[in-house]
């Protein structure tokens, strides 16, 4: 979340508040039924979604949720002043505050001071994306500018990612093991096959999704 707040409530009996520079990190499983009710704060709203699909064996497990303030997320500045938000994965010795075996998901919020730079190792296996959302940066020579995406190749040679900061510059950086799974999906659902999305319907429609457990 960048401005504004959210609150949350699922059928799973959670219930949270999401403010400036928090994280709300929930994971659906089998099934789970919420509502999130945004509080604008002097009339803006602001902040990412993010979507990361859970491995076949993984996707019946029970519904996870917590809400992350931003004190809670660890944090550290570069040599060069870059300041990094680690929600998921690992950076420069720093854990973040989610890990997940399956994807192995790496999530970074970064904030560049004008000209300057930030390298990442990255798994020769995973892909991953860089999304700016404030100012400018280039990598491998190449401009990715304000509310645009660099989709990264992963070459045999290649072990990490360096960016440069053009202006004074916010992205993200994410990256995760590709699962080679077929992907159905049909609203929220996301599901390995038709037939599953037709039981996840299903039992939408008869009440069994996000039933508590007993």
């Amino acid at each position: 979340m960048i401005a504004g707040r959210m609150r949350h409530r699922d059928s799973a009996g959670h219930e949270g508040l999401l403010e400036n520079g928090g994280v709300q990190w929930m994971t659906a499983g089998k099934g789970v039924i919420h509502s999130e009710i945004p509080e604008q704060e002097e009339g803006v709203m602001e902040g990412f979604q993010l979507w990361l699909n859970l491995p076949r064996q993984d996707k019946m497990n029970p519904p996870w949720y917590r809400d992350f303030k931003a004190a809670e997320l660890p944090r550290f500045v570069t040599d060069h002043g870059v300041a990094v938000t680690v929600i998921a994965g690992q950076s420069h010795g720093v854990a973040g505050a989610v890990t997940r075996e399956g994807t192995q998901p790496l999530y970074l919020d970064l904030h560049l001071p004008q000209g300057q730079s930030f390298e990442q190792c990255l798994p020769a296996g995973h892909h991953a994306f860089v999304y700016v959302y404030r100012g400018e940066l280039s990598i491998a020579g190449k401009a990715v500018p304000l509310q645009r995406m660099a989709i990264l190749t992963n070459t045999a040679q290649a072990d990490g990612v360096v960016m440069v900061a053009s202006a004074e510059t916010r992205a993200l950086l994410i990256a995760g093991k590709p699962l080679k799974e077929p992907i159905v999906q049909y609203g929220p659902f996301v599901m390995n096959s038709q037939e599953e999305i037709y039981q996840a319907l299903s039992d939408f429609r008869d009440g069994r999704l996000g039933e508590s457990t007993p």
